[in-house]
């Protein structure tokens, strides 16, 4: 009984040893074997290397890689483990062979190591090289072989063994070594990596070259021994050269592999962009850069999106100039001034509230709101202006009456539900000066914008005349991620798609470089929608462009905000902008939305709806919500005696002589300088001076502006300069009477300029005509 009872005990023991033998050999290996720092790593759409950022401990060493390149795989198993598929983790024989050399020599000569055993002992970093260590690696390995396949073991191999020097991984070591994918290399190549690991601080291209020779010969040589490869590939790979020094990783898209490693660090990612436009981006940046940098203007950014996935095709956040003017700063996500690029969405916005017409005349006449004064970039004025041609020639004055007539904090919530991230103050923060660069965006920002306008419209197409809820939405440089547009709606998101049509048709007509001026007339060309846009003090210069495919954003100038002469949207970054729409496929012209438009008559002149005083009209698609513009207010119908000399009326004209005819009447201060650039334009009539009525009567001043503060400069000799005063009236050939501060001045006829001296402080500016009308300006004398 004893000898029972003592039996079951000792089975018991054994039995409770061997499952605690068994628990330790089943939790013995890691669950991750390496914790080793990973190069940032990103690929083209199609996985062609882009760039690659170093591991935070210096080595170049890639994410894992399941994939192994046969020629490798049959190289490195020929080399190290020529029975790896057939043996548990270890091999006995190549054990015994090693242990009875080792011995003979008194030293450790030989390891005897399999592929397997290799991977532990790389994963047990900086243990010593003993038989207990070997005893361990080979239970590691047994557990290894049960954990997982013998493809994935060769896979861990091929990704953390060294290479020599700081290169760890196959991937790092082909593309270091020779410049190419691993899936790329010929047999000499894979067989010149497959011997490295052997001995990577003795042998690695640029050190002992003879041995390293040697080595890959020979491994070449077993391959034709073992029928591997034929004779006429051994005598090409072993005539091949080795390779002499370490090549530098691409550094295609350097600032996006930036951006990337932000959130993605030690991982290798697959971007959505198209290597070869992203090349081809690159040289034209780079030439344009040349050029930009003899003016002292060093830095451009240039994004290139697809509207339809709104993913990133190209990714140049900044050009190939040094580090003194900041070449690793990625401005393509940095605020700067907009200038005149926020322009159409203004008109967008008025178009879609049914404020104008595509052509409905805007004032272009002197300005000032308080004590802010906005001028045309030329300098000039047209007195009014179609706002289609006032967006295409991006004047400044009638885009500010615009604002200011639209309202400024209806205009910045437009903005807001853009998404313009930089845009973070409120509308009185910025003021009027908002539409011509006094708020902030960034490149990303616009383009996405602009994308989804065009996306909008090719929706609205594409879905019979329905929109997207999330047409808003962030673009994307991931291959793994898709742009989620939302739902299916009746209901437009911001614009309906009539209003950005036409607004992009007044952006095709925009003027385009020297050198393009000619572009309809060649049938092959591109219709593009484009902008371009140049800040206060000449320190960014921007050009955006859109197709029903692509929007291509071109920023220009100096990241550390230095101004330069020429730094101006049209004559720096609208060539890039050309240049990169060059390379990039035709796209037809956007179609156009019926659903969201309507034809009616419209008044040729005036761009209004024609009144029935109209004589010139013409029918056109508008925007739906432009049914309630009013109609045409310049067109009066006047009367004229049979030469058409004079206005006359039934008690100085006899009915049967009356000729009843439509005119076109602008207000004086529009018509003053509207007849400077149409001279077709006639002032009305006047009135016969014997016939009684009310003649209507108008006059605004030209100079000096409101509440202007002017200052008198000196001549050499010591004179005051003359204040010249204007006014434009609606009858030039009235008599008009001057007065400041209640002191009479003077009068003049056909031309009311009056040149007078005022002395310093604040002055009341007063005109009368001989009618009785009267007209009064304050404006201030500074010294």
């Amino acid at each position: 009984m004893k000898r029972l009872l003592s039996y079951i005990k000792n089975n018991k023991i054994k039995s409770v040893v061997l499952f605690v033998l068994l628990v330790a050999y089943y939790f013995c290996l890691p669950k991750q074997l390496f914790k080793d720092p990973t190069a940032t790593v990103i690929t083209s759409k199609n996985d062609e290397l882009l760039g690659a950022q170093i591991a935070k401990d210096g080595q170049w060493r890639f994410p894992h890689n399941d994939s192994i390149p046969e020629k490798f795989k049959t190289c490195i198993i020929q080399f190290e483990d020529e029975y790896f598929y057939k043996h548990p983790g270890f091999n006995p024989v190549s054990i015994f062979k090693a242990l009875r050399k080792n011995l003979k020599s008194d030293g450790i000569k030989r390891g005897g190591s399999t592929i397997s055993q290799q991977v532990i002992r790389l994963s047990r970093k900086g243990e010593n090289r003993t038989y207990f260590e070997k005893a361990i690696e080979i239970i590691l390995a047994t557990r290894l072989e049960l954990r997982i396949s013998k493809d994935k073991i060769l896979s861990y191999y091929s990704s953390n063994a060294p290479f020599g020097g700081n290169v760890v991984g196959l991937d790092a070591a082909s593309w270091r070594y020779f410049n190419r994918n691993a899936n790329e290399l010929s047999w000499a190549e894979s067989a010149t990596l497959a011997v490295l690991p052997n001995a990577p601080s003795l042998i690695y291209p640029g050190k002992n070259q003879d041995r390293l020779l040697k080595k890959r010969n020979r491994l070449l040589t077993k391959l034709l021994q073992n029928q591997i490869i034929d004779s006429l590939t051994y005598n090409l790979s072993i005539a091949e050269s080795l390779p002499q020094k370490p090549y530098s990783l691409p550094q295609i898209a350097p600032h996006l592999l930036q951006k990337v490693a932000q959130n993605y660090s030690g991982k290798h990612i697959r971007t959505t962009i198209n290597a070869p436009l992203q090349q081809q981006v690159n040289r034209i940046v780079k030439r344009h850069y040349n050029q930009l940098s003899q003016n002292e203007i060093y830095n451009a950014a240039v994004l290139v999106l697809d509207v339809k996935t709104r993913q990133v095709l190209a990714y140049v956040g900044n050009t190939p100039t040094d580090k003194s003017h900041q070449k690793d700063v990625d401005i393509i996500d940095k605020p700067r001034s907009t200038g005149s690029i926020l322009k159409p969405f203004l008109y967008a916005a008025m178009l879609d509230a049914g404020d104008i017409l595509p052509n409905t005349l805007v004032a272009d006449v002197p300005t000032q709101f308080g004590s802010y004064n906005p001028e045309n970039y030329n300098k000039t004025y047209d007195g009014a202006i179609p706002a289609s041609r006032a967006l295409s020639r991006s004047l400044n004055v009638p885009s500010v009456r615009m604002l200011q007539e639209f309202g400024l904090d209806r205009f910045h919530h437009y903005l807001k539900t853009l998404q313009l991230k930089d845009l973070k103050y409120n509308a009185n923060h910025y003021g009027l000066s908002l539409i011509l660069g006094g708020a902030e965006s960034n490149l990303w920002d616009l383009c996405k914008s602009y994308a989804a306008l065009s996306s909008t419209l090719n929706h609205f197409s594409e879905t019979s005349s329905e929109y997207y809820s999330n047409e808003f939405c962030e673009p994307t440089f991931l291959a793994s991620e898709t742009v989620d547009f939302g739902k299916k709606t009746s209901e437009k998101t911001l614009f309906d798609a009539g209003s950005i049509y036409l607004t992009y048709e007044s952006l095709k007509e925009v003027n385009r470089p020297e050198g393009e001026e000619s572009w309809e007339f060649f049938d092959g060309s591109k219709q593009i929608a484009w902008k371009t846009g140049t800040s206060f003090g000449f320190r960014d210069a921007w050009a955006i462009g859109t197709t029903k495919d692509c929007v291509v954003g071109i920023w220009v100038g100096n990241a550390d905000g230095e101004g330069r002469p020429g730094l101006v949207g049209v004559q720096a970054a609208a060539p890039i902008l050309f240049d990169v729409f060059d390379v990039l496929p035709n796209s037809d012209w956007f179609a156009k939305p019926f659903d969201e438009m309507q034809e009616v008559t419209i008044c040729k002149k005036s761009g209004h709806r024609a009144s029935p005083n109209c004589d010139d009209t013409e029918n056109k698609f508008i925007q739906i919500s432009g049914l309630k513009t009013q109609p045409c207010p310049y067109h009066v119908l006047v009367h004229l005696d049979k030469s058409e000399t004079f206005q006359v009326n039934s008690s100085c004209e006899s009915m049967s002589n009356i000729t009843h005819k439509s005119w076109f009447v602008l207000p004086p201060l529009m018509a003053y300088y509207y007849k400077t650039k149409n001279p077709f334009y006639k002032p009305l009539p006047k009135f016969r001076s014997y016939c009684l009525g009310e003649n209507s009567i108008s006059m605004a001043f030209i100079y000096p502006k409101e509440n202007n503060s002017i200052f008198l400069p000196k001549d050499f000799d010591g004179t005051t300069n003359d204040l010249v005063l204007q006014i434009a009236h609606s009858k030039p050939e009235t008599t008009v009477f001057w007065y400041i501060n209640d002191n009479y001045l003077g009068s003049t006829k056909d031309i009311h300029e009056l040149a007078i001296i005022p002395k310093k402080g604040k002055h009341l500016i007063t005109v009368v005509d001989e009618f009785g009308n009267e007209a009064k300006r304050s404006f201030t004398i500074s010294e």
